[in-house]
């Protein structure tokens, strides 16, 4: 059925299959990758936040993150935390504890963001991909109408075949667009959680190296 389309299709209809096609590979891609990723980072942090606060002081927690935080998730914070200011900066200006919860913030946004990729992607392709699968239906219908009404043989029997044929384009679209919208979801409901930690880790680590 999809030879026979692909080959009476015209090149809309070709332009929105390979448009599918594309969004169904980057959404498996993303998957897949963000699959990978989040599960190490989840694994990453319950190891290495215990192993942090169990060490003796910070060099040693520094040593129990380069060891557990195999995402680099943890150690940003850190480094963020501890480093140092220059003067004559406005980097410099201000409190102690206001430059370093400024520090803590900007790390924490920079490494929520690399959780974060390919979240947008996986809701823009859940979104649009039933569209342009119903899209490439209608466009395929009024085309499989327009050749059988040029061949002057428009009867049931030859309607029903390239109609039948042109719905497989709204099949595909859902095809594509569920398994983005589910993973979208689970992904969503894993950074959060991992957002969660970091945080936590994050004023936990301002409390400390304020009060040093």
């Amino acid at each position: 059925m999809l030879s026979t389309f692909w080959a009476q299709s015209d090149v809309i209809g070709r332009a929105v299959a390979l448009v599918l096609l594309v969004m169904s590979v980057s959404a498996w891609a993303l998957i897949l990758w963000k699959t990978w990723l989040l599960r190490r980072a989840r694994h990453g942090l319950a190891r290495a936040v215990p192993a942090f606060w169990a060490a003796a002081g910070v060099i040693e927690g520094r040593s129990a993150l380069q060891s557990f935080d195999t995402e680099q998730l943890l150690l940003p914070l850190l480094d963020a935390a501890t480093a140092e200011t220059r003067n004559a900066t406005l980097d410099a200006a201000g409190k102690r504890e206001s430059r370093l919860t400024r520090r803590l913030r900007d790390a924490l946004h920079a490494v929520l963001a690399r959780l974060q990729f390919g979240q947008v992607a996986l809701a823009s392709i859940g979104a649009t991909a039933p569209f342009v699968g119903l899209f490439g239906t209608v466009w395929g219908i009024y085309h499989a109408l327009l050749s059988i009404s040029a061949a002057g043989n428009l009867t049931i029997d030859k309607i029903s075949g390239p109609v039948g044929e042109a719905l497989v384009m709204t099949a595909a679209g859902l095809a594509v667009a569920i398994p983005a919208v589910l993973a979208y979801n689970v992904f969503g409901k894993l950074v959060a959680s991992c957002e969660a930690d970091l945080e936590g880790f994050a004023h936990d680590l301002r409390e400390l190296l304020d009060h040093d």
